[in-house]
């Protein structure tokens, strides 16, 4: 009689070995000139690029948070990687960096090899849009850890960027142009407060009920995130002062994260039209302004500080290369940010 064994534990090795089958050549098609090996060895290798004077490395991570239970109720696992993969790049990008490679941890209580495979995809996007490598990751089977059929996402970015090409904000001065960058919607933060605002509010939404242009409500929330590695390497070139990744926090609280002590911001809010999805959470869920602030991105999902002979060129560019970007408001002396219409 054979004894007990891994697979008895709740452990699956060769759906293991399958996911990492099919995942091989997903990570091979986002392999740059800088990565040296193959997929599956214990350790990524990756070269700095030469063209970098003086190359200083710059690294991020994050997760994906609550907006993973939008994808277990709605069995839409194929764009929660993109999520993944813009909450570290565009933390990395804000300093000037240029993305170098990707790696993600994946957890789940039995690996489900589809399921696994779609959520690697939506990885594989997030890093062609980044125009990064997939340099490798780790799929965790923990029996009993987590509900059957979730599992949890973790993503590390590193990049790089030549010590004098730093973006520290320190070059911010009053009277600079503050231009924003429209977002998808409520990207990958505020899902906790947006979700009992829908869901549990004065008129309980559901995920099926029809939202605008086709979507419904929880396509519409399951949006992924935008990646702004090309709009900063835009920015870097119009000699940006200071960039901004606005997660969670909102404007008011990321935005003195890259300005200089005695300096504030000052933002139009009349300058562009959030999404309708912040809206309806307000009004479902009684939300003050100051609360959906402080919580979601309100529609602009990144923001650049440049000099106001500067900011119309760079609006320019950027629309050019496709981004939704409005200037929004300008530094002044003060401290923290403030908002008119």
């Amino acid at each position: 009689m054979a004894g007990l064994t891994y697979r008895d534990a709740g452990v699956d090795i060769e759906a293991g070995d399958e996911l990492v089958r099919r995942i091989k050549p997903l990570a091979q098609s986002t392999r740059s000139e800088h990565v040296l090996g193959a997929l599956g060895g214990f350790a990524g290798l990756c070269s700095v690029p030469k063209d970098i004077e003086d190359p200083v490395l710059v690294s991020g991570t994050d997760g994906v948070g609550t907006k993973l239970k939008l994808a277990f109720e709605l069995g839409r696992h194929d764009t929660i990687g993109i999520d993944l993969v813009a909450m570290c790049v565009n933390d990395i990008i804000t300093v000037g960096a240029r993305p170098l490679f990707f790696l993600d941890y994946f957890a789940t209580s039995k690996l489900d090899v589809d399921q696994a495979e779609a959520v690697v995809r939506g990885i594989v996007e997030g890093c062609r849009q980044a125009e990064c490598a997939l340099l490798g990751g780790e799929t965790a089977e923990l029996p009993g850890f987590y509900a059957s059929g979730e599992y949890d996402l973790a993503g590390f970015a590193v990049g790089v960027v030549g010590r004098k090409r730093i973006i520290d904000g320190k070059t911010v001065r009053s009277g600079d142009h503050l231009i924003g960058l429209g977002s998808s919607g409520l990207h990958s933060n505020g899902f906790s407060l947006a979700r009992r605002a829908l869901f549990e509010g004065k008129s309980p939404q559901s995920l099926d009920d029809p939202f605008v242009d086709g979507e419904t409500l929880g396509e519409a929330l399951l949006r992924p995130t935008r990646i702004y590695a090309k709009a900063a390497r835009i920015a870097c070139e119009h000699d940006v002062h200071s960039m901004c990744h606005i997660t969670g926090g909102g404007l008011p609280e990321n935005l003195p994260r890259v300005t200089p002590d005695g300096l504030g911001v000052t933002i139009d809010t009349s300058a562009w039209t959030p999404d309708p999805l912040f809206a309806l959470i307000r009004e479902q869920g009684g939300v003050a302004e100051t609360e959906m602030r402080r919580t979601f991105n309100m529609g602009v999902g990144f923001t650049m500080i440049v000099a106001p002979d500067r900011s119309a060129a760079l609006i320019d560019a950027l629309e050019a290369a496709g981004e939704r970007a409005f200037l929004v408001g300008e530094v002044a002396d003060g401290e923290g940010v403030s908002f008119s219409t």
